[in-house]
């Protein structure tokens, strides 16, 4: 029991050379040069694509490492700020008493 029709290509295949024979054969070479010249300039295209999202990636990459090395910055100058106004607020009650704050602050 077959599982769907069967098709002869052979048939096909003879039929189809001797279309290509009468005549048909130098406009069916014409759509196949065609054919792969569109071919051939659509895997340029892809690759010159393939290479300008690579190009974006390492770009969006090194802004991301930038803006984490601005943001370690920005911690930096807040901690030290913090920081400051801490060891100032230390002192601001001896100074309030009018006693010399301890040396350690």
């Amino acid at each position: 029991m077959p599982e769907g029709p069967e098709v002869e290509l052979e048939k096909v295949h003879e039929a189809i050379h001797e279309e290509a024979e009468r005549g048909g054969g130098a406009f069916i070479k014409q759509i196949a040069l065609t054919t792969a010249v569109f071919a051939a300039l659509a895997a340029i295209s892809s690759l010159q694509a393939g290479s300008t999202v690579n190009e974006a990636l390492v770009l969006k990459t090194e802004a991301t490492r930038l803006q984490a090395e601005a943001s370690d910055q920005w911690a930096y100058y807040q901690a030290k700020g913090i920081k400051l106004a801490i060891q100032e607020a230390e002192r601001v009650p001896w100074l309030a008493g009018q006693k010399t704050p301890p040396p350690e602050l």
